[in-house]
């Protein structure tokens, strides 16, 4: 498989130089040169498959050549020790991407990124600096993905101020080969200032560098592995019993029902716009995904786009979902090499909903099923709400992606519906101390800072 630059097809790579360079030379994102196609086999199987034996189908295609597949099943066996039950909620199914180690679906790409990094770089003697912008969930996952990995070294940047206690303590509390840097500045200024690092001529004759977020190709394949997954349980029928981490009361009804065979929508939490690409991804390969709802918070670029066919970014607004709080969503360059804006408007429906609306959302479920949603994941209910209410989505089960613990944003949840149980990796994640050093939004600082 070979993979060009969104800017420029003609700078084409193999899947190591992607991953490892992470943004093209011309500042470009690197896709891959065709989807590749499920089997005849495996389409009609996903309901039924074990979870890693979909992972090792959705991601071998992509690696073919530079992952020998005996490896590829040792990486995917070591990264994925956790899976994304889908259960009922209420009249809908939620895929439960939480179950891992920081408790956000962001766990899936990094560890399988950190696995395959240290696959790829196997025998080398420079070490590899890793730059990663969040806006919350990314930066512990990467964190928790990479910590010890030898040769390998981490610097996360946050935006100071704009992520929960317990997302801070995630990113900055581990020490060892991560670091962290609160920037005085939005995730858009963290997500800036991590290009300009990777593009410094000067930054890479002195060091090797590459990313960590969903700009990096290895970071969206492996998230693909999730949609085939709950799709193909969804068409098949199927769900799965609760997790030791599904944060439910007991003892409430829920009334959702699935026909097998009928056509299946994916309702995705969307910020940077990483998650849902990979779901297009999924959809492409043959997952049984008819339709895609893109629900963002008041940072609303991407549903104006569709609504509008012009994309213009805007600066990005604060809100309690606060890892979706992306005006300038680097994916949407990842969609448009692949769509056209008349190709998305068919297979993607956008909305936006606004704090107050998520707030209701987490009290009314909880009422209705006991179930407690974090504020990103209610964005999600409230957005098939919407579509609902004016009959925009497609006869059939509605899906949505519930992409962070309730926990991890308790300040939020606790005063709405009381307090979410804990799964034990949050408890003990909130028990570190947080070391962190803080510069201005100024590119020159983060450089300074690498250089030193």
């Amino acid at each position: 498989m070979h993979y060009y630059s969104t800017r420029n097809k003609n700078e084409v790579v193999n899947f190591a130089d992607a991953a490892l360079t992470g943004l093209a030379p011309d500042g470009g994102l690197f896709v891959p040169e065709e989807i590749p196609q499920y089997s005849a086999q495996v389409r009609t199987s996903l309901g039924k498959m074990d979870f890693c034996d979909i992972a090792i189908e959705t991601i071998k295609p992509y690696v073919q050549g530079e992952i020998q597949d005996s490896s590829l099943s040792d990486i995917v066996q070591s990264a994925f020790t956790f899976t994304a039950p889908l259960v009922a909620v209420a009249d809908r199914f939620t895929s439960e991407l939480f179950h891992g180690p920081t408790a956000a679906f962001k766990d899936f790409g990094a560890r399988f990124m950190a696995r395959a990094f240290s696959y790829l770089r196997r025998g080398e003697d420079r070490p590899l600096r890793i730059l990663v912008a969040t806006s919350g969930d990314t930066g512990g996952a990467v964190a928790d993905g990479f910590f010890n990995v030898s040769g390998i070294f981490v610097t996360v940047l946050y935006p100071k101020g704009r992520v929960s206690p317990l997302q801070e303590r995630q990113i900055a509390g581990l020490g060892g080969n991560i670091s962290a840097l609160a920037v005085e500045g939005s995730f858009d200024d963290c997500q800036r200032l991590v290009k300009a690092a990777l593009a410094d001529e000067g930054l890479k004759k002195r060091m090797a560098l590459s990313s960590a977020n969903s700009i990096n190709i290895s970071r969206l394949i492996p998230q693909a592995v999730y949609y085939s997954a709950a799709a193909g349980k969804m068409s098949a029928g199927l769900t799965d019993p609760d997790g030791e981490a599904t944060p439910r009361l007991k003892g409430k009804k829920n009334t959702a029902a699935l026909r097998p065979g009928k056509p299946v929508t994916l309702c995705v939490p969307s910020g940077n716009f990483g998650n849902l690409t990979a779901g297009l991804y999924a959809m492409k390969m043959g997952a049984p995904v008819n339709q895609f709802i893109a629900a963002t918070n008041i940072n609303k670029t991407v549903p104006d786009y569709l609504d509008s066919g012009e994309y213009l970014t805007r600066i990005s607004q604060a809100t309690v979902s606060n890892a979706m709080d992306v005006g300038a969503p680097s994916n949407f360059e990842r969609m448009a090499a692949h769509f056209s804006w008349e190709q998305m408007r068919n297979i993607i429906l956008g909305v936006s909903v606004s704090d107050d609306e998520t707030r209701e959302t987490i009290i009314r479920i909880h009422e209705q099923s006991g179930y407690f949603l974090d504020p990103h994941s209610a964005v999600g209910w409230k957005g098939v709400d919407k579509l609902l209410s004016s009959n925009k989505i497609q006869e059939g089960a509605a899906g949505i992606l519930c992409t962070a613990h309730p926990a991890k944003f308790s300040e939020i949840v606790e005063p709405l519906v009381g307090k979410p149980p804990v799964p034990a990796a949050l408890t003990r994640a909130m028990e570190r101390t947080v070391n962190a050093r803080t510069i201005p939004a100024d590119a020159a600082a983060l450089i300074e800072v690498l250089s030193a």
